[in-house]
């Protein structure tokens, strides 16, 4: 069974996100007392490149087995350090397609609106970690692994333990691009 297995916010700015016991997602917004919260985006290199664009990137989930993959190469990673608001288990968040939704506990929505693109902050936060979350697929392509983000359709509480409802969108699958 999916389930959420921690959630966190930042109020400020900042790489890393604080783990707390509940989250509540607003809906067209975001998560409620995080930075990056909003209709339009939030993110500091996108509102420089264009304020006015809409904020397709309201809540960064992570698969914890993300997490175990990482410690198991030696990077220490807790639930938030990587920026995400949501950690998950039990669900492939990069095989997801564009227009997934996830209900998350008992009212919370969100659809995924695309890959997170993995950054410098990434090596800033600990270095060689850039590279950790990226490959490179049998055709050559890259392979993002630093997580989805998502717009919240529908406001809710969310907590660790949560259940995940996977919906997927209706037509073909459409693969995820960064946004």
């Amino acid at each position: 069974m999916a389930e959420v297995l921690a959630v966190a916010l930042s109020a400020v700015h900042s790489f890393s996100k604080t783990p707390q016991r509940e989250i509540r997602l607003l809906s067209g917004l975001g998560v409620e007392g995080d930075a990056h919260a909003g209709g339009r985006v939030r993110h500091r290199s996108r509102v420089r490149a264009d304020a006015e664009q809409p904020n397709l990137r309201q809540v960064h989930l992570i698969q914890a087995e993300l997490l175990d993959d990482l410690a198991a190469r030696g990077f220490a990673v807790a639930p938030g350090q990587l920026g995400e608001n949501l950690s998950t288990r039990g669900i492939d968040l990069l095989a997801l397609g564009r227009g997934t939704r996830l209900r998350l506990g008992a009212e919370a929505e969100v659809e995924i609106s695309g890959l997170r693109n993995p950054c410098q902050q990434l090596d800033d936060f600990l270095p060689g970690l850039q590279a950790a979350v990226l490959e490179r697929a049998a055709d050559g392509s890259l392979v993002r692994k630093a997580g989805v983000m998502a717009i919240v359709l529908r406001d809710g509480v969310v907590r660790p333990g949560d259940p995940i409802e996977v919906i997927p969108p209706e037509g073909p699958h459409e693969p995820l691009a960064p946004v």
